[in-house]
């Protein structure tokens, strides 16, 4: 009688399975999940400067007053003036830090789009494949792991691409090599844990595969804690590709990005303030809704508040 009550308890606390069979709904896909994320204030915040992000990042090209990478400098360093040519000044080379903080906002979302894409692509795969499989396979890509993280990822990354150059293919390379380890330890635990309770059993009893196993059983139940990783990891990834562009390893200095903005103008902090500034507060204000947005998943996607629901 406690055995049973054990398992009810067990199976109350994965809202993701409810009962034995293989078949499921898993709890991020559920609409009231969404509505619950949109209901966290935090959340909600988050969310609609993360858009307003977007859309300006995709609407650039239109929002822009100039052109970004033009050079006038008949108007080095003019000051902010809503009645000026520059809404928010102009930089050294007198190029307009509005239509460049706009392109720079695309240049940040895209690369820790696909930095997050490839990172969680490669430490997925391999984390549910060694915790599923184990043995030597394992062992050996634990054993990788380990050695990736004894080195600072800072110096690790800076040290890519001194070797690689700077460019945007390269960035996202540099970037990924090492961060997908967060997510195959993150995906091996998970599945480790997955893989001995009863809807695997049944999908192994009824003679499925490992590879359908993995993705189509194991994968939805623990895709809530991945995604909250992704969505934190995120943020991240848009700091470290503005520190590199900061110290020119990063985008190319052709390209509008942040961080080489920010490096441009920390000569002029105490005469022309908005050339540093105002890509400065950019990147806080879209790191604040990648956190703010990770924050919300955690809270609204954990399964023992679920649960408690």
């Amino acid at each position: 009688m406690s055995h049973a009550t054990v398992q009810t308890e067990e199976l109350t606390y994965c809202p993701h399975v409810a009962d034995s069979h293989p078949s499921y709904e898993p709890v991020v896909l559920l609409p009231s999940a969404w509505q619950r994320l949109w209901a966290h204030s935090g959340a909600r915040v988050g969310l609609v400067l993360l858009a307003l992000y977007m859309v300006c990042a995709a609407l650039a090209p239109v929002l822009s007053p100039h052109d970004p990478t033009a050079v006038n400098l008949m108007s080095r360093l003019a000051a902010p003036s809503l009645s000026g040519p520059y809404i928010l000044g102009a930089d050294q080379l007198g190029r307009d830090i509005l239509s460049r903080v706009l392109y720079g906002a695309g240049v940040s979302i895209l690369v820790g789009l696909a930095t997050i894409a490839v990172s969680a692509g490669v430490g997925i795969t391999l984390g549910m494949i060694a915790g599923y499989v184990g043995g030597k396979f394992d062992a050996l890509v634990s054993r990788f792991t380990e050695l990736l993280l004894a080195f600072p990822y800072m110096i690790f990354v800076i040290g890519a691409m001194a070797v690689m150059g700077p460019g945007f293919w390269n960035l996202i390379w540099a970037l990924s090599f090492k961060g997908w380890v967060e997510f195959f330890r993150l995906a091996r635990a998970l599945t480790m844990a997955e893989k001995s309770k009863e809807y695997v059993e049944a999908a192994r009893a009824l003679g499925r595969p490992t590879p359908v196993i993995i993705a189509a059983e194991i994968l939805p139940n623990i895709l809530s804690s991945l995604m909250v990783l992704a969505t934190m990891r995120m943020g991240k990834m848009i700091v470290m590709e503005s520190s590199l562009s900061f110290l020119g390893l990063g985008i190319p200095p052709s390209i509008p990005a942040w961080g080489s903005m920010i490096n441009d103008g920390r000569r002029f902090l105490l005469t022309s303030w908005w050339v540093a500034t105002i890509p400065g507060i950019a990147l806080a204000g879209l790191v604040l809704a990648m956190n703010l947005v990770g924050e919300g998943m955690r809270d609204v996607l954990d399964p023992k508040l679920v649960s408690g629901s």
